[in-house]
């Protein structure tokens, strides 16, 4: 078992960095969702200059492009360090390209839930042998449940972490969830998605959820019978959005003015899930990284708000759904988008007012407080 290199007290008094406060000249809080192509990255970017940054993406022969894209988010946002970097869980899409992320800027706190619990394979050779070198140059903590996070100006909450979830509402919540008594079991998950960082964040009057591939049942467990998290304004899609995670329990109850589900173009997007989504009480709109196969035009959203489309550019795109290959060598691959990759930016201010932006067409709106 890795051993904490920082009790998690002094997570939020320890890492106010000089390189983040040469960037205090910003007033929002930007929130980058790059496309790693149905992995996970997010950059989140205070008016301080301090930043976040969850997940790093796919490896193997992606681990160079997703690195890429992600430094380019970084770069717009005018980083020179990554203060924090939070991994989810040990899945190969979500720290896949983080060697090559941290040859290339420097990260100053690497934060994960702790040991992996799935075997090991070749794939995640890694989390032993190479994350642990990386960590040990910098600052390392196991997350648990109720730890803050240090942003000066952001009340940042893990609430999720190592199968476990937080036992006390956050300040607000912890009413009754009405959704609760719809619930019907899933599949035991002993996966390292169970595992899952979850992330609450407020920045004045604007929140958001980020809970990583937090699966049916464990987000059960969080959010029933009462609701410790309260309501967001955004949430970033959990899973990708596959229909294994974003339960009504969770997804209604989150009561998201605007969600953004960071798929691939055949990962996610599943029709049951998109179901949930677009049927969240006061949902204005969803934002995707791509068009997913997977729901076909039955369940997307518009053109304006899908970020990027792919390398050979179908002439014409099914209404139906598609059901999904049998995994497997013989599957075909899917549509290949390795050209060049827009991310989905928000910017949000104290007063609850935040603008989204797709940076493939420049469609920006803004969605005003309440």
């Amino acid at each position: 078992m890795r051993k904490r290199s920082l009790p998690a007290v002094a997570i939020a008094i320890a890492l106010v960095t000089t390189g983040a406060r040469a960037q205090g000249a910003r007033k929002t809080l930007d929130i980058y969702v790059v496309d790693v192509e149905g992995g996970n990255a997010t950059l989140f970017v205070a008016p301080s200059g301090q930043s976040v940054l969850i997940d790093t993406g796919n490896g193997g022969n992606a681990a160079v492009r997703d690195a890429e894209r992600i430094l380019a988010a970084a770069k717009d946002a005018g980083l020179t360090q990554i203060d924090h970097l939070i991994t989810t869980h040990w899945h190969g899409d979500h720290f896949g390209a983080m060697d090559t992320v941290a040859s290339r800027i420097p990260i100053k706190h690497f934060i994960d839930h702790g040991d992996i619990v799935e075997a090991p394979a070749p794939g995640n050779a890694f989390v032993l042998e190479g994350y642990p070198t990386l960590y040990a140059k910098a600052t390392h903590t196991v997350a648990k449940p109720g730890d803050k996070i240090a942003m000066t100006g952001i009340d940042w909450r893990i609430v999720a972490a190592a199968g476990q979830h937080i036992t006390a509402p956050l300040p607000g919540a912890g009413k009754a969830n009405p959704y609760c008594a719809d619930y019907k079991p899933g599949t035991p998950d002993p996966t390292e998605n169970a595992q899952s960082v979850g992330s609450i964040l407020t920045f004045g009057k604007f929140r958001v959820a980020h809970l990583g591939d937090l699966t049916w049942n464990k987000e059960f467990e969080l959010m029933c019978p009462n609701n410790p998290i309260g309501t967001v304004d955004l949430f970033i899609v959990s899973h990708h959005g596959q229909a294994i995670s974003n339960s009504p329990q969770l997804a209604h109850a989150l009561h998201p003015r605007v969600a953004v589900m960071n798929n691939g173009t055949r990962k996610g997007g599943q029709p049951d899930a998109m179901k949930v989504l677009h049927t969240s009480p006061g949902l204005e709109d969803l934002w995707q990284l791509h068009f997913s196969q997977l729901s076909g035009q039955e369940y997307t959203v518009p053109g304006m708000f899908i970020a990027n489309t792919v390398d050979d550019q179908p002439a014409v795109i099914p209404i139906a759904a598609i059901t999904a290959p049998a995994p497997g060598a013989g599957a075909p691959p899917p549509p290949a988008h390795n050209g060049t990759a827009y991310w989905i930016k928000i910017s949000a201010s104290e007063d609850g007012t935040f603008t989204v932006t797709n940076a493939r067409n420049g469609f920006s709106k803004k969605y005003a407080k309440q």
